[in-house]
């Protein structure tokens, strides 16, 4: 199998450690256990002493049951037996593709996006169609021509909602007309939905299972719940046949999930409500910092994200992102994306869900270095 490198992951293992100010970062603010026991007032000695005493065996080969109730709960038509859990939401999509596509099968899948959506089934020999979204449309999917691309038969449809790195929000009624487009070719509709519910009003975001049988939603506890360190995700669908698929290939790569991080992730979930509360707080409040010093800034320009914890910002400076990128993190330490990672130059992946204090310092540095930029 021949992949193309992964754009965004090299370059975060290659720099990220090192960062004076992250604000590359799109887990909204990561929590230790002992802040997730405090927000759900769980008492500490209780929860590990139960924990510790458990044997190391492999636990529920199908997920725990307080996980999939605790997932199920995300959703409003999901039930815990139509949910797979995965090694994060990256190996969900995989598995998704592992499970589903075969050589020469039509998938569409948009971008700017994550790559899984689009190297992951070229690899498998797909014949993968690309829909670019547009700023000047809000990084929006163009539905006419999503629409012209489908016409003849398409496997699946793969989209990301809330977008990374845009942040752009897919609305009910554009994602009804996608399902409609889906239809049509009976194809599957592959949402990477592992940033839904960062929302920046409070909205309840549909999910596309609750909306088409053959809809596939993939999540995470990472982005959310800020727990990238529980390496825990999952696929859920109505669709028997793709669950089917999904448990048989299973076998063959995972068995089952670590039985602890299951246990942390079903005692975040059952306290979503207190999580939810503290990290839309977050990126409400430093989506507001992010946008008032863009507007300071005469270089940059950017659609102000609708969801989720990343923006997509452009410069006009001649330079390269990478170049760009890294001459500012040598310089002044503060580390973003370069938007070439995304096919999108000229531009740059911030993540504003860090603490506060990380994104003020990592952006007054920032201007210090495109300052020095202007000087040249």
């Amino acid at each position: 199998m021949n992949i193309k490198p992964f754009a965004v992951e090299e370059w975060m293992n290659a720099y990220e450690t090192g960062a004076r100010y992250n604000i590359a970062e799109t887990c909204v603010d990561s929590i230790s256990l002992d802040e997730l026991f405090e927000l759900s007032g769980t008492h500490k000695e209780s929860f590990l002493n139960k924990l510790c005493a458990r044997r190391l065996t492999y636990g529920y080969i199908e997920g725990s049951p307080d996980l999939k109730e605790g997932i199920a709960a995300l959703y409003h038509t999901i039930r815990p037996d139509e949910i797979v859990p995965a090694h994060g939401a990256s190996g969900a999509n995989h598995h998704v593709f592992y499970s589903l596509i075969n050589p020469g099968d039509k998938v569409i899948s948009i971008m700017p996006s994550y790559q899984q959506l689009y190297s992951i089934p070229a690899s498998l020999g797909a014949k993968v169609e690309i829909l670019h979204l547009k700023k000047e449309n809000s990084y929006l999917p163009d539905l006419e021509e999503l629409e012209e691309m489908a016409r003849g038969g398409v496997k699946m449809i793969c989209l990301n909602n809330p977008n990374n790195p845009t942040g752009a929000l897919m609305s009910p009624e554009i994602l009804k007309k996608v399902v409609d487009i889906a239809k049509k070719s009976d194809a599957y509709l592959l949402v990477d939905e592992v940033y839904r519910h960062l929302t920046q009003d409070d909205e309840w975001q549909p999910s596309i299972v609750d909306m088409y049988e053959k809809g596939i939603s993939t999540s995470s506890m990472s982005k959310v719940f800020s727990l990238a360190g529980v390496r825990l995700g999952w696929i859920a669908t109505h669709d028997k046949d793709a669950l089917k698929q999904f448990w048989s290939h299973r076998d063959y790569n995972l068995i089952s999930c670590g039985m602890m991080d299951e246990a942390i992730a079903a005692l975040a979930l059952a306290s979503k409500n207190q999580i939810l509360e503290r990290n839309k707080k977050i990126i409400r409040e430093n989506l507001d910092i992010l946008d008032h010093w863009i507007q300071k800034e005469p270089r940059l320009s950017y659609v102000k994200p609708k969801a989720g914890t990343t923006a997509l910002v452009y410069y006009d400076f001649p330079i390269d992102s990478y170049t760009l990128c890294r001459r500012m993190y040598d310089s002044c330490g503060t580390f973003v994306t370069p938007g070439d990672c995304f096919d999108e130059p000229r531009s740059m992946r911030i993540g504003y869900a860090a603490d506060r204090d990380t994104l003020k310092k990592g952006l007054q540095a920032m201007s210090t270095f495109l300052d020095s930029l202007e000087a040249e």
